[in-house]
């Protein structure tokens, strides 16, 4: 009896540790723009300063949102925060931060600035996405490197405190060169991440295509990128070529413009939706953001994991179907978006999806939430 006792305490112990899925819609035909919440510039929360939130995940197990700051360790330690955010189906109500943890390294150290960085001593970092792991409520984020200082991408795993659980191993294609011949451009590095529905595998997506890969996009022509499928112990399962929509309009004369990956987002075994996000510099110095929503599909797509360069090779890439372009909701701003979740379902059964803008810590910009109604 005493056996059983212990046995049936120690599965409700488990029961209670396990994260509760959030429910990714089988099918979706559009979205339904809900409302906006904005977060003030600079706001000071915790001793530290908020901005560059570059990836947003929903933590169903806590009902709350996790957001990781893009900040390379210059305003304060690269961390992530914790968020409340309230809304049903009419109204997007409010949004609380409720948390801040400081990422470490694996010696337990925080990341350094670009000007505390020693060779051979810890890496900069530069965070652009993060997940809830779905099987304990771990983190798992991923960073884009630098070319200049000859630092690789990564994909890292660390407990909910920020503390280093592992990281990913990555094939020598991921390595940066600093001549600028193959490998990741820089900041065009790890984008995108996103487990698999079973939460057994992830996919990672490049932001813009590799030097070998061909040219980044210009106004007259798109490019293609790379996504890939991982294990969680980093055997490459599959990876596939990503066509990008060219730079949607003209920049000014000598100013700069560009087109990539921001994020993805799981929907099947072989169907995830893409964030594509484009600024374009005027004139003036200002930039009008453009951001696309896709659903894409691997289906029947070539793995190029062991193409050692697109450029000339014969491959088929993946099918991509426009679901949403920002432009069409009628608001006022569209900033620089590159966070896309799931979260909880609405009132009517319909999921809800967020997304968040980096403001790289600049007046010009904002820190805005947009919720959106998932109509299948």
């Amino acid at each position: 009896m005493k056996k059983t006792i212990a046995t049936l305490i120690s599965a409700l112990m488990l029961a209670a540790c396990a994260q509760l899925p959030v429910q990714q819609p089988e099918t979706i035909s559009s979205l339904r723009f809900i409302g906006e919440q904005r977060l003030p510039y600079r706001m000071q929360y915790q001793g530290t300063m908020v901005g560059g939130l570059s990836g947003i995940d929903y933590d169903a197990a806590n009902d709350e949102w996790v957001m990781i700051s893009d900040d390379r360790s210059q305003h304060n330690p690269a961390r992530y925060y914790r968020a409340k955010l309230a809304f049903d189906e009419h109204a997007f109500k409010s949004a609380q931060l409720t948390g801040v943890s400081l990422l470490l390294q694996p010696d337990g150290s925080v990341y350094p600035s670009k000007e505390a960085y020693k060779a051979g001593v810890g890496v900069v970092p530069d965070l652009e996405t993060m997940r809830v792991d779905p099987q304990d409520g771990s983190i798992w984020y991923a960073s884009e490197g630098d070319v200049k200082l000859g630092l690789d991408p990564f994909v890292r795993h660390a407990r909910r405190d920020g503390s280093f659980i592992s990281e990913l191993p990555l094939p020598p294609l991921f390595t940066v060169s600093k001549e600028r011949k193959f490998g990741p451009r820089d900041n065009q590095a790890f984008e995108g991440l996103s487990f698999a529905l079973d939460g057994r595998t992830l996919w990672v997506s490049l932001e813009g295509p590799m030097y070998q890969d061909g040219p980044a996009p210009d106004p007259m022509h798109g490019a293609v990128n790379r996504i890939t499928h991982f294990t969680r112990d980093g055997k490459v399962l599959g990876q596939y070529a990503y066509p990008l929509d060219a730079i949607p309009a003209t920049p000014g004369k000598g100013k700069e413009a560009d087109n990539g990956i921001s994020e993805m987002l799981a929907l099947s075994d072989t169907r995830m939706l893409t964030l594509e996000r484009s600024g374009v510099q005027a004139d003036d110095n200002s930039y009008k953001t453009y951001v696309r929503i896709y659903e894409i599909d691997t289906a029947g797509a070539t793995d190029i994991q062991h193409l050692p360069t697109l450029q000339g090779a014969t491959f088929t890439q993946v099918k991509k179907r426009l679901v949403l372009d920002l432009a069409s909701v009628g608001l006022p701003i569209i900033d620089n978006l590159e966070g896309i979740s799931f979260g909880p379902r609405l009132a009517n059964g319909h999921a809800s999806l967020m997304l968040i803008s980096d403001d790289n810590f600049s007046k010009t910009q904002v820190t805005q939430f947009l919720l959106f109604e998932v109509i299948p």
